[in-house]
């Protein structure tokens, strides 16, 4: 019987993506759903109940939750061109960064995206010191994962693609070649690889979805204190 594969996500969620990603780089067949999350469809909520959140992965009925898991998940479980290295010292710093990226990047620029004024000077320098980090990791490195797109590769993938936007709408340039080569190449190579690029969700439809999230912050922030 052949199996089921299906990944529920949003256009625009970088979380979806890197689950979109390794499918397609494993050479997986599956089906995906684009889900609203305004009207979250039953499937969702009864294969997500704790979090009620994308993406996740339902694999011959059995649903995973949580990119980076799912991001490890279909590396087991489909081991045709592996994303983690066989070596566990190399298996153990792929997840490092992976989770760094998590924990610390995403963070980081976010709050450089919402804050505003002093508060978002702060926020910007913080970033950058957390990106130097990832400079340094990339020296003598094609990709985070060495010669070939590895785990922690997707994970910190959305740096290829949010970082343009985010710059955009803030007006700020976060990663500048200068400062940044080696993380700035890693870029574009990355969004440049066929399985990633042909994914990308529009630019310009990116911008206007985050310039509405940011409204908020940014009418807060107006607000007399």
């Amino acid at each position: 019987m052949a199996e089921e594969v299906k990944l529920l996500k949003t256009w625009s969620s970088p979380f979806g993506l890197r689950a979109f990603w390794i499918l397609k780089l494993k050479g997986v067949q599956f089906d995906f759903v684009d889900e609203d999350l305004s009207n979250k469809s039953p499937l969702l909520l009864q294969s997500n109940p704790v979090y009620k959140k994308v993406p996740v992965l339902i694999h011959n009925g059995k649903p995973i939750s949580e990119s980076l898991v799912i991001l490890e998940y279909v590396d087991e479980t489909w081991k045709q061109n592996p994303l983690l290295p066989e070596d566990p010292y190399e298996r153990a710093r792929a997840r490092f960064w992976a989770k760094f990226g998590e924990d610390k990047v995403l963070v980081s620029i976010w709050n450089a995206f919402i804050k505003q004024g002093k508060e978002q000077e702060e926020a910007i320098g913080l970033a950058i010191e957390t990106l130097k980090f990832l400079e340094e990791e990339l020296k003598g490195k094609r990709f985070f994962g060495g010669e070939k797109i590895g785990l922690a590769d997707l994970a910190l993938g959305w740096l290829a693609n949010l970082i343009g936007v985010f710059e955009e709408v803030i007006g700020v340039k976060l990663i500048e070649k200068e400062r940044f080569p080696l993380l700035s190449a890693w870029m574009q190579e990355f969004a440049e690889a066929p399985v990633i690029k042909e994914s990308w969700p529009p630019h310009e439809k990116l911008v206007t979805k985050f310039r509405a999230i940011r409204e908020p912050y940014v009418a807060a922030a107006a607000q007399p204190k």
